[in-house]
């Protein structure tokens, strides 16, 4: 099938095929092994690893992982570095609690295995693993939880701040503490052709992939298979000072999402988040389908999705459009507006298509926040029980609910919906 491409999505291609273009072919290479790495799985190889990235950095090149088992603590990736992990080579994290420090900055989390702070022109290529050890820090939360104890920080598998043009490629990516791949006030990333894999609702909180106040960012030919949102496009949280940064330009395509929760926007959108365009993505055995979830004090200008050539197989709700993400959605009534009340506005669906569904979709605005203009075209969903919506405008268009139980349409306060 030919895609007709819109101004902003060609934008967004040659953004993301220069972001792809590197300059390390021509730099120099430095393999680990020569930097004194054992990569025999068991030797910590933290200090040679960190020597060949800063021997790279200094006028750009590749560092170099060879078959073999590279156990290391966290590593600064740093500007105008390509990591190449051949295949049979796997980077694990170490699994002594203590290598991963909170971080100064960020207390909500610990210092991550690969982390870069105001890095350009990264890469990381190559058909070998990234492996974050992370069942030690599962089973601490899990304990944690049972406990009743406040959840402690944990790494992330990949921590990406304040940088621009990465580019994450072919890798497979697994076993992350929490987040795996996790980009704040970035510009310019691509992940292509990545497998990003967690053992389900055993490895809690470890999202795909998550933009957070990023720009520019293209995700295209991935599995994601996690113990939650399989992507999540944030933009900070009010009560953590986050700076009002929305997420743009993002471009989704070509993916395969399995378990989990998902494609999310939210909850964390204190910064907004505008023009997002998914298409061609297949959802397994997901909780959610389509996600945009927000509420009171979490929200800002949120708008301007497409979603397009869909295609949901046993999600629980293939369609979630909610600013009561905390709860409360029956009998509320309005409240004051503030800068951080979510405004939902201009989403459109189109081409969807929904089997072994529990319910066909929840779409719940505001009352003193309706969705505005939410358009859904040729969307087909089977389901158990039918679409609840309320305080929202629809137009609609071809859009067929088949609930075995109960009405296709569940219709709440504020709904204001055309049909065609």
């Amino acid at each position: 099938m030919k895609i007709k491409s819109t101004p902003c999505q060609a934008a967004l291609l040659c953004f993301a095929l220069s972001v792809a273009t590197f300059a390390h072919a021509s730099g120099k290479v430095c393999d680990v092994r020569a930097f004194g790495a054992a990569g025999d799985g068991h030797s910590k190889d933290t200090a040679a690893i960190q020597k060949a990235i800063d021997s790279c950095a200094e006028t750009g090149g590749t560092v170099r992982f060879t078959p073999g088992t590279y156990f290391s603590a966290p590593l600064e990736w740093k500007s105008h570095v390509r990591l190449q992990l051949d295949s049979g080579a796997t980077l694990l994290g170490s699994s002594d609690m203590d290598d991963y420090p909170i971080r100064e900055d960020a207390p909500w989390r610990r210092v991550s295995l690969l982390h870069a702070d105001h890095a350009t022109d990264i890469a990381l290529t190559g058909a070998g693993i990234v492996d974050g050890n992370g069942q030690i820090w599962w089973t601490q939360q899990e304990s944690d939880r049972h406990a009743g104890l406040k959840e402690k920080p944990r790494p992330m598998l990949f921590d990406l701040t304040h940088s621009s043009k990465i580019r994450i490629d072919g890798v497979t990516i697994q076993n992350s503490p929490q987040y795996n791949i996790m980009a704040v006030l970035c510009d310019g990333l691509t992940v292509r052709n990545v497998k990003i894999l967690n053992p389900g609702r055993n490895a809690p909180n470890t999202d795909g992939i998550d933009p957070i106040s990023s720009s520019h960012v293209f995700i295209e030919h991935d599995l994601i298979d996690t113990g939650d949102d399989d992507i999540a496009i944030k933009s900070g949280l009010v009560e953590r000072g986050d700076p009002d940064v929305p997420s743009t330009h993002i471009t989704i395509r070509n993916c395969a999402l399995r378990n989990g929760h998902g494609l999310s926007i939210g909850s964390e959108t204190a910064g907004g988040v505008r023009d997002v365009h998914v298409e061609h993505v297949t959802f397994q055995g997901t909780r959610q389908g389509i996600r945009i979830k927000s509420a009171r004090g979490r929200g800002n200008d949120i708008g301007n999705f497409v979603f397009k050539a869909i295609t949901l197989s046993g999600v629980e709700v293939p369609i979630q459009i909610t600013a009561y993400y905390t709860g409360g959605v029956h009998g509320d009534t309005a409240q004051p507006m503030t800068p951080h009340t979510p405004r939902f506005h201009d989403f459109r669906i189109e081409n969807v298509r929904a089997t072994g569904a529990k319910q066909a979709a929840e779409i719940y605005g505001l009352p003193e926040s309706p969705i505005r203009n939410l358009v859904l075209r040729h969307v087909h969903i089977a389901s158990e029980k039918g679409a609840a919506m309320q305080y929202a405008q629809i137009r609609a268009t071809d859009f067929v609910v088949t609930a075995s139980s109960g009405e296709s349409i569940l219709k709440g306060p504020g709904l204001d919906m055309e049909r065609k």
